[in-house]
């Protein structure tokens, strides 16, 4: 190891910014696939009252087991790989993004629900074309907990064969005495929950114009209600 401030041990087999890049491909990927799990069970809470309370208790038992647990029991199956930390990540997050969207979908109007039907919107549609949109700054504001949230226990990784990504360093901080490296991993696990959460806001801002933005200017009479537009765009 030269005296570089980003060089790292070469026990770790990376350069720094393979292992951002490696920290980030362990909590996004999570997030993702649990993102695409949850749409269909929420869907499924909205429509089955009874089954949210039971699947809201799944998901909050699951999310209360520590991931070293997750990981001794995965270990013997996925081995000491990126696998083995992204599984516990993924089912942590469902116990964000299930409540997120059943509220958000949940939110939307009856008589917004009407009107897309006798417009002619298939329960599917309606799903996807009305109660999503309309649903999606709770659905957001779910992903950037989730996502924040996946960033930080990454980390726990450099427990199981230096799959931490940035936690990595934090390891070998500690072994070899160097507060250096220390430094590197907190601050860069840190920028990174940041960027990801900015990034998330500046998503939220595109895909739903009608929120406020700060000093909020009177709409024009003749501009369309949000829900009236999400509805007009559905059926286009």
């Amino acid at each position: 190891m030269s005296g570089g401030f980003f060089d790292i041990p070469s026990d770790l087999q990376n350069t720094y910014w393979g292992l951002v890049g490696l920290h980030l491909r362990e909590a996004l990927i999570p997030v993702v696939a649990g993102l695409v799990v949850a749409l269909p069970i929420a869907q499924l809470c909205v429509r089955l009252r009874w089954l949210y309370p039971p699947v809201l208790w799944v998901t909050t038992i699951l999310y209360a087991v520590p991931s070293l647990a997750f990981f001794v029991v995965l270990i013997d199956y996925t081995g000491q790989t990126e696998t083995t930390v992204m599984i516990p990540l993924g089912i942590y997050s469902l116990v964000v993004f299930v409540p997120a969207i059943v509220d958000g979908v949940r939110s939307v109007p009856q008589e917004t629900m009407d009107a897309a039907t006798a417009m002619g919107l298939g329960p599917v549609r309606r799903y996807f074309q009305v109660q999503l949109p309309i649903a999606a700054p709770a659905i957001i504001a779910g992903l950037r907990v989730a996502t924040v949230s996946s960033i930080s226990l990454v980390s726990v990784g450099m427990l199981i064969g230096n799959q931490g990504g940035l936690g990595n360093l934090l390891n070998d901080g500690m072994i070899y005495h160097q507060p250096r490296l220390v430094w590197l991993s907190v601050i860069g696990t840190a920028v990174l929950a940041i960027l990801a959460d900015a990034l998330l806001v500046l998503v939220r801002v595109l895909v739903t114009p009608w929120m406020p933005r700060g000093t909020r200017k009177p709409r024009p009479v003749d501009e369309p209600e949000p829900m009236q537009a999400a509805l007009e765009d559905a059926v286009r």
